[in-house]
C-alpha cells in the first residue's frame, strides 16, 4: 500500500481547488461536443500539465507514481471526462515520448510549450484499416538528405484537431517489423500535412478526434523522436504511461461515482425503505466498490514495477482490461441505481456510460488484451 506524502497530499488538495470550475456545464459541453478552450486555459492555470517533466523545461519534476496520484484526483473532481482524456493524451502522447527519447535541440524547443499547454500535444499511430495491427501500418517515412518524406494517413488521433505538436509513427524500412518504424515530431501547417474535420464519436465527446493526411510532407531529420528504426520502443514506453495515467483517470472518476452511488441510495425511498437497503442495490454497490478497489490495486502495483523497471508484459494487459471492464461495470450499475434519473442526460451518468467504453477499445482493444494474457500463459 503506497502512502503519500504531505507535499503529494497538497498538491492534490490544490488541484481540488479548480474542480468546480473544470466541472461547470459539462453535460452541456458533452452534449455540444466541442473542444472546451476556456477548460484548457484552466488546466494551464492550475499546473498540471507540467508534472512529470524536469524543471528546465518548466516541469514540476514530480515522478510516475505522484503524477498518476494527481491524474487520479483530476478524474475525481472533474466530470468532464473528455477535457481528462485530452490532458492525458497531451502529457503522455506527446510530452512523455519527447522528454524520454527526444534530442536536445527537440526538448528545448518543444518542451517548455507542452509543460505550460501553450502547444497542444497529439500522437498518431491508428490507420484507417490497421487498427490493433499496428505493424501492418502504411504510413512511410522515406531519407531525403538531411529530411524525411512523409507519405500516407492517421485515424482517430485524439486531440487532433485542435492540436499543434504530433508524434507520427510511420514506416521506414520497407519490411516494416519491430525494427522498421521510427517516430517523428510533426508541427501543424508543415507542408503536405493536412488534418480532417472532427469525427463524431459515442463518448468523450470534448475530445476531438480527426484523421491525418501526409502527402509529400517534408520533416526535418532531427524531428525524429529516438533514432531511426526505434519507433515501437519509443511507442512501448508510451503505451505504459498511457495506460497508467488514463486508466487512473477512470479510478478517480469511478471513485466519484461510487460515492455518489452511495448517497443517493441511502436518500432515495421505495416502499418505504432507502433502496440502498434492498440487497439487489446494496450488492451492486458492493461490486462498484470491489471494481474501484481491484482497480487501484492494479494500477499502482503495475506503475510500482514500471519504476523499478521490472517487465510488466502481463501485468500491463492485465491492468487495462480490469481498470476498462470495471469502469463499464460501474457505470452501467451506476446508471441502473439511479433508474429514471440515470437515463436522463442532467444527471451525468449516461454520460459516463458512453464515455467508459471507450476504454475497451484504446490503447489495446480488451480482446487484444486477452490475447496478449494468452499468450504469456504459453497458449499460442
Amino acid at each position: 500500500m503506497i502512502t503519500w506524502n504531505s507535499d503529494q497530499r497538497a498538491l492534490r488538495a490544490g488541484l481540488a481547488e479548480w474542480s468546480a470550475k473544470l466541472s461547470a456545464d459539462h453535460v452541456e459541453r458533452d452534449a455540444e461536443g466541442g473542444f472546451s478552450w476556456d477548460k484548457w486555459e484552466l488546466v494551464r492555470g492550475c499546473g498540471l500539465l507540467r508534472l512529470p517533466f524536469d524543471e528546465r523545461w518548466g516541469g514540476l519534476g514530480q515522478d510516475l507514481l505522484t503524477t498518476m496520484y494527481l491524474l487520479e484526483g483530476l478524474g475525481y473532481d472533474c466530470r468532464d471526462g473528455g477535457l481528462n482524456f485530452a490532458v492525458s493524451t497531451h502529457v503522455v502522447s506527446t510530452g512523455i515520448p519527447l522528454q524520454r527519447y527526444g534530442s536536445a535541440a527537440l526538448k528545448d524547443r518543444y518542451l517548455p510549450a507542452v509543460c505550460d499547454g501553450s502547444k497542444i500535444g497529439a500522437h498518431a499511430i491508428t490507420e484507417p484499416g490497421g487498427g490493433s495491427d499496428a505493424l501492418a501500418m502504411r504510413t512511410r517515412a522515406v531519407r531525403d538528405g538531411d529530411s524525411y518524406v512523409l507519405n500516407g494517413s492517421k485515424t482517430f488521433v485524439s486531440n487532433g484537431p485542435v492540436a499543434d505538436l504530433f508524434v507520427v509513427y510511420a514506416r521506414t524500412h520497407p519490411d516494416g517489423g519491430p525494427l522498421g518504424t521510427t517516430a517523428f515530431l510533426v508541427e501543424r501547417g508543415t507542408p503536405g500535412f493536412s488534418v480532417g474535420n472532427p469525427i463524431a464519436k459515442m463518448g468523450l465527446r470534448t475530445a476531438p478526434l480527426a484523421e491525418l493526411y501526409f502527402d509529400e510532407c517534408r520533416i526535418p531529420a532531427g524531428n525524429v523522436v529516438g533514432r531511426p528504426g526505434a519507433g515501437f520502443l519509443v511507442l512501448d514506453f508510451v503505451m505504459k504511461w498511457e495506460i497508467l495515467c488514463s486508466f487512473v483517470i477512470n479510478l478517480g472518476e469511478m471513485q466519484h461515482r461510487l460515492e455518489r452511488c452511495v448517497a443517493y441510495a441511502g436518500q432515495r425511498t421505495q416502499f418505504g425503505a432507502s433502496i440502498g437497503t434492498y440487497q439487489a442495490v446494496s450488492h451492486k454497490i458492493a461490486d462498484m466498490k470491489v471494481g474501484v478497489e481491484t482497480t487501484r490495486k492494479w494500477l499502482y502495483d503495475t506503475a510500482v514495477k514500471v519504476a523499478a523497471g521490472e517487465n510488466v508484459t502481463t501485468d500491463m494487459a492485465i491492468t487495462k482490461l480490469v481498470a476498462s471492464e470495471q469502469n463499464v461495470a460501474s457505470a452501467m450499475s451506476a446508471v441502473q441505481i439511479f433508474g429514471g434519473n440515470g437515463y436522463m442526460a442532467e444527471y451525468g451518468l449516461e454520460k459516463d456510460l458512453r464515455n467508459a467504453v471507450a476504454g475497451t477499445i484504446y490503447s489495446g482493444t480488451s480482446e487484444i488484451q486477452r490475447n496478449r494474457i494468452s499468450s504469456m500463459l504459453g497458449l499460442g
